[in-house]
Formats: structure tokens, C-alpha cells, sequence
């Protein structure tokens, strides 16, 4: 992953913020470190920090989540939800599934996220139309078709997160390599050219997208 911003800064930026992460979150990153492969694809403090803020600021109802992981940006995005608001996080990983629900139990979350196993090309057509916030961050070829199925469900005014858009600055190159970046690219141009939203992409950590339907 792109070192973007220098660790300099990175750990700056972490020490002038509000003071985070709290003990589950520290937990969950200790644990996906020890027992899980590709460590790194975890959110971590600052990230994590963003999408906590976002979603206070936002204050949604509902938040739907592709990509699981270990359960640490979802339970960032739970701490802004709206009295009685639900988190739905999708991810295809169930030999996951067991720890990550303690971990959303041991943050007092258990009845405010729900963990679906599945494939969410086939949960997210299932779904209802009125999300608030959204957060994809789950395998990269498919990050267009997940955006295509999620956009027509977000209300007007509902917020997309989409990870890892710079893809660790390959997005950038003269010359796209692999196909995964020629994916995440040609996604990064057809949001930017889409009528239907508001787009910024944001250098934070390997990029975010952060969309606003019209």
C-alpha cells in the first residue's frame, strides 16, 4: 500500500486528532495482525477516525458496508448512527464470521450491526432503497458493480465511500498496469463524469471516494 501520507505526517495527523481509537478497535487490530492474512487492509486509526466523523456528521439511519474484514470500520461507522439506525456489513469470508461478531458484541454493537455471509452482487439487489451512508471497500474488479446496485438504493443526499482508489499510487502512472488498476481507474473517470453525484476523491490513506447522490 502507497506510504501516502509520509509516516511523518501520517502520525502527526493521528496525534492532532480526537483521541482514538478506544480499546475494542485496538483489539481488533491486534488480533488481525496476529491471525489474518494481509494485515494491512485493515482501516486503522486515521481512516477509521474519518469514517467515524463522517458518520457522526451525518447521522444515518441506515449504513450499508461491502467488505467486512475484521470489523473495524464498521464499528467506526456505528458510533454515528441515528437513534435506532442499523449497519448491514456484507463480506463472502466466513471463517471470519465468528470473531468478528464478538468483536461487534464486545463493543456493545451486537444490536445495531448485523454481519450477512454472502456474495453481495446477490444480498445487495435484495435490499430496500432509503440508505443513508455507504462504505465499499471489498474486492476491486468488481468495485463498478457494487456501485451501479448501491447508487439507485442511496436516497438523494445519501453519502458512497468507496477505499483504495489511488491503489498505492498506480492509479496515477503514465502507463496502467495490472487489471485492477485499469479497473479502479476507469471507475475514478466514469464517477467523475457522472451526473447522478457529487464526487471528491480524498489522499487519504490509499484513497477515498466520497460521493454524494443528487
Amino acid at each position: 500500500m502507497l506510504d501516502f501520507p509520509p509516516k511523518n505526517i501520517q502520525d502527526y495527523c493521528e496525534q492532532h486528532s480526537a483521541v482514538f481509537p478506544d480499546e475494542i478497535l485496538k483489539e481488533i487490530e491486534r488480533y488481525t495482525h496476529l491471525h489474518v492474512l494481509m494485515p494491512q487492509m485493515i482501516s486503522g486509526q486515521l481512516q477509521g477516525h474519518f469514517l467515524a466523523l463522517l458518520s457522526k456528521l451525518l447521522a444515518p439511519k441506515k449504513i450499508l458496508e461491502v467488505g467486512t474484514f475484521t470489523g473495524y470500520s464498521a464499528i467506526c461507522l456505528a458510533q454515528g448512527l441515528a437513534p435506532g439506525g442499523r449497519l448491514l456489513t456484507i463480506d463472502i469470508n466466513e471463517e471470519l464470521e465468528e470473531a468478528v461478531n464478538g468483536f461487534f458484541k464486545k463493543a456493545d454493537l451486537a444490536q445495531k450491526i448485523e454481519l450477512r455471509i454472502g456474495a453481495a452482487l446477490d444480498i445487495i439487489p435484495q435490499l430496500s432503497d432509503d440508505w443513508d451512508l455507504a462504505f465499499i471497500d471489498a474486492d476491486k474488479m468488481n468495485y463498478d458493480n457494487y456501485y451501479e446496485l448501491i447508487l439507485p438504493k442511496m436516497r438523494s443526499g445519501g453519502c458512497i465511500i468507496i477505499d483504495n482508489v489511488l491503489w498505492s499510487g498506480k492509479v496515477a502512472e503514465e502507463e496502467l498496469k495490472g487489471k485492477k488498476t485499469i479497473a479502479i481507474d476507469a471507475l475514478n473517470k466514469k464517477i467523475r463524469e457522472d451526473k447522478r453525484v457529487e464526487p471528491m476523491l480524498l489522499p487519504l490513506r490509499d484513497g477515498m471516494m466520497m460521493i454524494r447522490k443528487k
